[in-house]
């Protein structure tokens, strides 16, 4: 029997993808400029390596931003991995970015409750799931250029998910790969390893004059 990833034998799916190879078209593109370090990345080339993005803060827009990042991405050619940590399969996004080329949405839960409506049991269940979910994200990754990792610095913010764990495979992560991640709080340690850091915060919001969230535009 063939072997598929986790997270796709979870939803009974088999991968929708297909690793190939790309050619180098043009020997002086291929070559660079002397001493200048060149990077493959979706059969273009990028001068240095895959970067780390964070997204983080207690303003609206974390999502919003990397989604355009990733879209940004795939539309130059760039293939981008997708998992969203705390969110089931429902978002508005992810409607989209199922549609887009060069763009691949893994699946995640069904039903995923808050974590004020978690019990203990249902935390350290949903902890195991994350800490499978990045070891097959881990596996998966190599083809793609680009990896989209949605709320996972929530996730280690409330510990379901540990972050020991996440900064070894930022820290070993293959060379090519960027790496965007989202989430509300971040520690220090997540801060030095990143190259890009950008914090959204709150000035106005209608969520404090009693507004719910609106479909398409907070979720």
């Amino acid at each position: 029997m063939q072997e598929y990833p986790l997270l796709l034998l979870m939803m009974g799916r088999e991968p929708q993808y297909r690793v190939r190879e790309h050619e180098v078209r043009g020997s002086a593109r291929a070559r660079g400029s002397e001493g200048e370090i060149l990077c493959k990345l979706g059969g273009q080339y990028m001068t240095g390596t895959g970067k780390i993005h964070i997204y983080y803060g207690n303003g609206k827009g974390k999502t919003t931003a990397a989604v355009g990042q990733i879209v940004r991405a795939a539309g130059s050619g760039l293939r981008v991995l997708v998992f969203q940590f705390l969110k089931d399969n429902s978002s508005s996004e992810r409607v989209i970015l199922e549609q887009i080329p060069n763009i691949t949405c893994l699946p995640g839960r069904e039903k995923i409750k808050f974590f004020n409506q978690m019990n203990g049991e249902e935390k350290a269940e949903l902890k195991h799931y994350n800490t499978k979910a990045l070891d097959e994200i881990v596996k998966f990754c190599s083809p793609f250029d680009v990896l989209f990792l949605d709320e996972i610095l929530c996730a280690v913010q409330l510990g379901l998910l540990n972050e020991d764990k996440l900064l070894r495979f930022l820290e070993q992560k293959p060379r090519g790969l960027e790496i965007i991640m989202t989430g509300h709080d971040v520690s220090e340690r997540m801060l030095g390893i990143a190259d890009y850091v950008t914090e959204m915060m709150k000035i106005k919001h209608p969520f404090d004059q009693g507004l719910s969230a609106r479909e398409g535009i907070e979720y």
